[in-house]
């Protein structure tokens, strides 16, 4: 029997949702039913509100810092669940995983050095390096019949011709929902080691994985890895709480990590919240029962989409995700433009999802959905698209 009720319906309207609120702005319409940025629609924890609600009580909301307990369970959450050991002295807060990206890359990179990204992949990862005068090197993924795989023989080109500084690695991959295995990320860690390039890896979705698959941490699997690896992790897809602006860096290099620390604590970029930090350690502490409920809750919704699609619209084929909430629709053999395509889905269907070409041109084709809501609302839905699909 569950604890939790993941099919409740809470309307969002009027609470600064970004998935709601700025639906005019991002899609020109505000009467879709929402089901694009990367938060799910499910109450949080309990446990996390109650801690939330009682340190708010206090009257006094003054400078904070992070307690014992916050650092020793992120600690204890990635030993337990990732075999990840890590020390205190190699943590470090970061306020969003976006920004983390940012610090890495005006620190450990000049103007005008090439950095790596896998296209398709999560769309900051392109705007936080040419943002900030840094170029882009693609180095698109190879699609298989059932997910992706990195294309090292292009890798290593660039590598040997380009002389990039950074690799910004998604692990779990984001938009495709890859868990990349151990000797993936064992040559990728060779090679970077090799070429003296940094990887930035983006762990956001790590702890949310699907089906029994385990998460492996790219600093766990080589010393390689260790060597050249900037982690970033947080609770906020996890535990849905990306408002509360949680993030933490592992850097297990001290010859990286205590310049670099130095750096962010200079400038107080790793500066934290009493709410951010209260509401992590509630989660790594008590939130285990509801993301195990919350997962199960996920592959049934994949499950429900997956037969939907294959009963009603089989020109729609959902790549299944290993980690996290969000699904890559593959609706090329609709035979329709890009343009056409997200018209079918906003105009049409009257639903906002991610356009595929938000992750890169390598996106053309798809779009990104987020099943992380109840089942009635992920079902209306798909009765809309399939309803579009057969009036066109």
């Amino acid at each position: 029997m569950s604890n939790y009720n993941f099919d409740q319906i809470i309307d969002r309207r009027g609470s600064r949702a970004m998935k709601i609120d700025c639906l005019e702005t991002m899609f020109g319409r505000p009467d879709l039913t929402s089901m694009w940025i990367a938060d799910m629609d499910f109450a949080v924890c309990p446990q996390i509100i109650e801690a939330l609600q009682e340190r708010i009580s206090h009257p006094i909301y003054g400078y904070s810092c992070p307690s014992y307990g916050y650092w020793q369970s992120v600690i204890d959450w990635l030993r337990n669940r990732h075999k990840f050991n890590v020390t205190q002295e190699e943590l470090t807060f970061i306020p969003g995983v976006v920004r983390g990206i940012a610090y890495a890359v005006n620190y450990f990179t000049q103007k005008g050095d090439k950095v790596i990204i896998q296209p398709p992949v999560y769309h900051p990862f392109k705007s936080v390096v040419e943002g900030n005068e840094r170029v882009v090197l693609n180095n698109p993924l190879i699609m298989t019949e059932v997910d992706y795989e990195m294309d090292f023989d292009h890798l290593e080109h660039l590598m040997k011709t380009e002389n990039p500084r950074m690799l910004i690695l998604c692990n779990p991959h984001n938009p495709a929902g890859v868990q990349w295995s151990v000797a993936t990320l064992q040559r990728l860690a060779a090679l970077c080691h090799k070429y003296g390039v940094k990887v930035v890896s983006d762990e956001i979705h790590g702890d949310l994985m699907l089906y029994g698959k385990p998460h492996y941490p790219f600093a766990t699997v080589s010393d390689d890895a260790a060597a050249v690896s900037i982690t970033l992790g947080a609770p906020s897809k996890t535990f849905n709480i990306p408002g509360l602006v949680s993030s933490w860096y592992v850097i297990k290099n001290p010859e990286l990590r205590e310049p670099f620390y130095k750096w962010l604590s200079a400038n107080e970029f790793n500066s934290s919240t009493f709410m951010a930090t209260i509401a992590t350690e509630a989660a790594y502490t008590h939130g285990g029962e509801w993301l195990k409920e919350a997962a199960v809750y996920i592959e049934q919704n994949i499950a429900t989409l997956e037969d939907f699609c294959k009963n009603n619209m089989p020109a729609i084929k959902p790549m299944r995700p290993q980690a996290s909430f969000l699904v890559w629709l593959d609706c090329r053999e609709l035979g329709l433009e890009q343009k056409e395509l997200v018209d079918l889905f906003v105009n049409k269907a009257g639903l906002a999802l991610n356009d595929g070409t938000m992750f890169g041109k390598e996106g053309a084709g798809f779009m990104r959905l987020n099943v992380g809501c109840p089942k009635s609302i992920l079902v209306a839905a798909l009765e809309k698209l399939a309803n579009a699909i057969n009036n066109l």
